[in-house]
């Protein structure tokens, strides 16, 4: 176990080094940092390293064994309300036991109470989680879903107040957060598992992608029936550091209160959990002690992460965007934020959870360096779309609506596994570091600039959503391409064999 956890926490500082780095060159360079400012974001470095490995080895242990077991559990029987009020439950509870979202919350129009609007993404969740099982089950293709479900979107969003709409749309990215993915990616997999047809594979992936629509749908309904008009936009500032005890003290003071978040986050998905296993019987003494080890794992990691995150990173990001765009160097701004989005990236804890999980499912045919390379590329094109965004005010539907209409046009000429893999991917990039780094570093170039904002400064989530999908599946359509050249110069297979075997890989469940 000792020997796991070292591999984590060393593949977590390898991710999370490149991002340190980055910004320490920027407060030498460009925009001078105090000191203290600077020790404090290398300490929030430090623990989110730690956090980062103690989480992915928690995810292995406890989420993905039960989300898995949960997916082949219901589709074990044969009534469909019970596999029904199951799912919508399930999405719910995790919804609501995701930290991201509570950050969100506190950071959007004063809808009182706040917990309204988490309620209203969870119940987005649970509608979405159950038609991305019952597509499963009945076989139904994910781009005919996808192409129904923004072309809904799409539709609202023309009644949805405009100062709503970015927050709709980032609040189905900040959803499928630490806690969602690993769970859901699983459960998919579950499912699949027992269907066990020769296209099933490509049905493993898809319900992180319908999970996030679910948000946005409900989110936007939400404004349009109270049409909010202010905005209660925290500034977070940072604390004076004078001494090395203060830089402890800061994060000391705040972890009590991450604690209690965290806690709660994990103690309704574990209630669920102890429910199923009395009522299936499903998991075995030794099973259970491993999983309940791994929750433990998890709330530690979680606790240290978010802690380090949020004390650390988030004051250093909106001090770091907001100097830089009132200086005569603000179009830095966009380099830097490509570079900044190249390498963040590799440091969110889901893409690990999901690069892993595709690996797998495709039997080493899409290699964890070539998907994290792609999700780098979407992530730095969307940093350098929300840099330009920003300082030209250029409104956020100008970039989304011909976005999604290349994203949903691919998915009819792209493998089907890739499409899965795609809009998958685009809510696993948008995790803690884009809420608790990206969204604050946005807030401060806004500020620098005097935008506005809930018009200009939220949506960077939405668009670090929207680019893994076209990125993702301009890889599948070369990479079909490609192997179809291959197996057709060799003359080993006629072209529609070649192009089957990227679409079902052979893989033992």
């Amino acid at each position: 176990m000792n020997k796991v956890l070292y591999e984590k926490i060393t593949e977590a500082f390898s991710s999370v080094l490149p991002i340190t780095v980055i910004v320490l060159l920027a407060s030498v360079v460009f925009v001078p940092i105090p000191a203290g400012t600077i020790l404090l974001f290398l300490m929030g470095a430090a623990m989110l390293v730690v956090g980062m490995g103690f989480f992915t080895l928690g995810a292995d242990m406890a989420m993905m064994p039960m989300g898995e077991g949960i997916g082949i559990q219901l589709t074990k029987t044969p009534n469909l309300v019970l596999i029904i009020s199951v799912s919508f439950i399930m999405g719910l509870v995790i919804t609501i036991a995701e930290p991201d979202l509570q950050v969100l919350a506190q950071q959007v129009p004063s809808i009182n109470p706040s917990i309204l609007l988490i309620i209203t993404v969870g119940v987005g969740v649970g509608i979405f989680l159950v038609m991305a099982v019952l597509r499963i089950l009945f076989k139904i293709r994910l781009s005919v879903m996808l192409l129904i479900a923004y072309t809904i979107t799409f539709t609202l969003a023309f009644f949805t107040p405009d100062n709503f709409i970015p927050v709709a749309f980032d609040s189905g990215g900040v959803t499928t957060g630490p806690i969602t993915v690993p769970f859901i990616l699983a459960m998919g997999l579950g499912v699949v598992s027992i269907r066990g047809d020769r296209g099933s594979q490509d049905d493993s992936f898809g319900l992180v992608s319908l999970c996030s629509v679910g948000p946005i749908i409900a989110v936007m309904l939400l404004g349009i029936v109270f049409n909010p008009s202010g905005a209660n936009v925290e500034s977070h500032t940072v604390s004076e550091i004078i001494t090395s005890r203060d830089v402890v003290k800061s994060f000391f003071l705040q972890l009590p209160h991450y604690a209690k978040d965290v806690f709660t986050a994990l103690a309704a998905l574990v209630f669920f959990f102890v429910v199923f296993q009395l009522i299936s019987r499903r998991y075995k003494n030794h099973q259970l002690k491993r999983i309940g080890m791994g929750f433990c794992y998890t709330l530690l990691g979680l606790l240290v992460f978010l802690t380090g995150v949020n004390v650390g990173f988030i004051p250093v990001g909106q001090l770091l965007g907001s100097e830089m765009a009132a200086s005569p160097l603000r179009w830095i701004l966009v380099p830097l934020g490509m570079v900044i989005g190249y390498f963040i990236v590799m440091a969110e804890p889901a893409v690990h959870v999901l690069k892993k999980q595709v690996e797998d499912i495709s039997s080493g045919a899409i290699p964890q360096k070539t998907l994290t390379r792609s999700l780098a590329i979407g992530m730095a094109i969307a940093l350098a779309l929300t840099m330009v965004r920003i300082l030209l005010g250029i409104p956020l539907m100008w970039i989304l609506i011909p976005g999604y209409v290349i994203a949903l046009t691919l998915t009819f000429f792209v493998p089907r596994i890739f499409v899965g893999i795609a809009f998958d991917s685009g809510g696993v990039c948008s995790g803690p570091l884009t809420s608790t780094f990206l969204l604050p570093l946005a807030m401060g170039v806004c500020e620098g600039v005097g935008g506005d904002l809930m018009t200009q400064a939220f949506g960077v989530v939405a668009l670090v959503a929207l680019t893994p999908l076209v990125v993702i599946q301009i890889m599948g359509l070369v990479y079909k391409i490609r192997l179809k050249k291959v197996a057709l110069a060799a003359g080993e297979m006629t072209a529609e064999k070649a192009g089957r075997i990227i679409i079902y890989p052979e893989v033992d469940y």
